[in-house]
């Protein structure tokens, strides 16, 4: 018993004083190359890519969402992913400002929503990108609600 407790304390030891210590080493001084990257100026968001709703009421079934250069298409998923359908394909515009909230209106493709099971067929639909969420009202069956979308 007592050659197991040795070998413990003495890695507990090395773990603890291995937290503990101070790094002593010199901070380099800040290079030009840092200089100029803290005084780039911001970016506009970049919204293209996989979004998926972080307001559902379930975790089987959400909307996600994938947006190309000038294309939003949003899926109603369900089934934990296994059964998904289109809600509506239209037209993306990407920000361009840096400050606050974006919004802008998408267009409708009706060719790519008509034959959907439970699309929107509004022709046009507003969407706002605030922080790292974007927005948007869905209807369905007499209720409507705010879907939040987050980047994967």
């Amino acid at each position: 018993m007592k050659k197991l407790i040795a070998p413990l304390a003495l890695a507990a030891l090395l773990v603890l004083t291995g937290c503990s210590a101070e790094d002593t080493s010199p901070t380099s001084p800040t290079s030009p190359k840092d200089s100029e990257a803290a005084a780039e100026e911001p970016q506009a968001p970049d919204l293209v890519g996989e979004w998926q709703q972080s307001n559902a009421a379930s975790e089987d079934a959400y909307q996600q969402a994938t947006i190309t250069a000038d294309v939003i298409t949003i899926e109603w998923v369900s089934d934990g992913g296994d059964t998904r359908a289109i809600y509506r394909v239209g037209t993306f515009e990407a920000p361009t400002d840096v400050s606050g909230a974006y919004t802008w209106t998408s267009v409708r493709d009706a060719a790519a929503t008509d034959s959907a099971l439970l699309p929107s067929t509004a022709d046009s639909k507003d969407f706002t990108f605030e922080g790292d969420t974007i927005s948007y009202e869905v209807s369905a069956v007499g209720t409507t609600t705010v879907v939040d979308l987050k980047k994967n």
